[in-house]
């Protein structure tokens, strides 16, 4: 490809919705309008038997695999599913009416994101920097997890000790196929079962890219004892998260349960085998850990928050506030020296996420999400991020972007196998490794 051909690509994929239609041309564009601002939904039944489908017989996974000059997937509303869901679901909150999104962006030049950044690691690491140890390897493990992937080479289990006699474990899965250069990390929610998972790791490897899987703190593979905060020597049963404020002290960020293992595990990455880009995927819980640490580390190249996370703002008038409010590590009462801008902390990350070379973000959130971060309430900041993303990679899409993909195409807590195909046709658009 050309380089007036890759530019066209990548641009294609910070305008989301607009550059859609200009490659898609005016069948496609109408189909997306008829998806509202995210363009996202499927028509016909409640399953995803359709795109899924698709992509297996070529159609999607051709234009993904493709060519780079391929327009980005779009589908319309489910009309099925939308039948079953009231009003606040398809209608903006009331709650959005006169509020003004740019002041609740913080950031506004390259000195506000370095002090940002900053102000989060000095937090999570009470100002002793990210760590720069390694993990401890064990190669070529059984991992029953996984026992349905095709096409491993191996898998090597890495474990982060922690404070408090906790550690975290991680999978680092080698592809069969000749590796792509590029790492993957995917992130599991609160508990969510691992079908979403599976799906998206068996793509990245059929498509030659080395993936890390993690499991939240406590949960899955994770799930441990815990030493008591007052007393060392007696261990705890394995807490939930809302258990978790007796740890949190002022010497000490009960956060790094969360983000550490990333943090240690791609020092692994980088000075062993090396990734030319390191792209991040989350669910749920995962996709609040994917907007976090893509906030706090640059070497993240893209990330894709699903179903993880709203501004505070917006989190009252979602169609479900209450899951909406989020778990321990997502509130400001939880962590208040953490989220402590006079902006909105997310708003804020997001752009944290997508600025700086070949960086970008597409955070994706269901309209009909059983479970959280549901409704449209989101496209009320959708063009203020993005422009302000693209303003401050000075309108270079190689140099920053950011989009949001509004899946309408069912009503499930997942990924679903549309929101995956933007996203590997997004990753085979950017072009990073060349």
């Amino acid at each position: 490809m050309d380089r007036l051909a890759s530019r066209r690509a990548l641009l294609g994929g910070v305008l989301g919705g607009v550059g859609a239609a200009v490659v898609a041309g005016p069948a496609e564009a109408a189909s997306r309008a008829g998806a509202g601002s995210g363009g996202a939904g499927r028509a016909g039944g409640g399953s995803a038997a359709g795109v899924e489908g698709a992509v297996e017989k070529g159609g999607l996974d051709e234009g993904v695999r493709g060519g780079k000059g391929a327009p980005r997937p779009v589908a319309p509303v489910n009309q099925e599913v939308a039948a079953r869901f009231g009003p606040e679901y398809k209608t903006l909150p009331a709650a959005v009416a006169g509020v003004d999104i740019e002041p609740l962006i913080g950031i506004a030049s390259a000195a506000d994101l370095a002090a940002k950044r900053k102000g989060m690691i000095d937090y999570i690491w009470k100002g002793a920097g990210q760590p720069k140890t390694l993990p401890t390897v064990e190669t070529d493990v059984p991992a029953p997890d996984f026992a349905s992937l095709t096409g491993v080479r191996r898998i090597d289990r890495l474990t982060v000790p922690l404070r408090y006699q906790v550690s975290a474990k991680v999978y680092d899965i080698v592809p069969r196929r000749a590796w792509n250069r590029r790492l993957a990390l995917y992130h599991n929610g609160h508990g969510e079962p691992f079908d979403t998972m599976l799906r998206t790791v068996q793509a990245l490897l059929d498509r030659g890219y080395r993936v890390m899987a993690y499991a939240m703190p406590f949960q899955h593979w994770n799930q441990q004892q815990i030493a008591d905060p007052k007393d060392p020597a007696k261990l705890l049963p394995n807490p939930s998260h809302r258990e978790l404020p007796p740890w949190e002290s002022a010497e000490f960020s009960a956060l790094t349960f969360f983000l550490e293992p990333l943090t240690v595990t791609l020092n692994y990455a980088k000075a062993t085998y090396r990734p030319l880009s390191v792209e991040m995927i989350g669910l749920s819980g995962g996709g609040w850990t994917t907007t976090v640490f893509a906030a706090l580390d640059p070497r993240v190249t893209r990330s894709y928050p699903t179903a993880g996370s709203l501004p505070f703002f917006l989190r009252p008038a979602s169609p479900k506030p209450r899951p909406t409010t989020g778990d321990w590590e997502q509130t400001k009462e939880a962590l208040p020296g953490f989220y402590a801008a006079a902006s909105d902390d997310f708003l804020d990350m997001y752009v944290l996420a997508s600025v700086g070379p070949g960086r970008g973000q597409v955070q994706i959130l269901n309209r009909f999400d059983e479970c959280c971060f549901n409704g449209v309430g989101h496209r009320v900041y959708q063009a203020p991020v993005r422009d302000r993303v693209t303003l401050l990679a000075g309108g270079r899409p190689d140099q920053g972007r950011w989009d949001l993909l509004e899946d309408a195409t069912h009503d499930d807590h997942t990924i679903s196998p549309f929101a995956l195909s933007v996203i590997l046709w997004d990753l085979d658009t950017t072009n990073v490794t060349t």
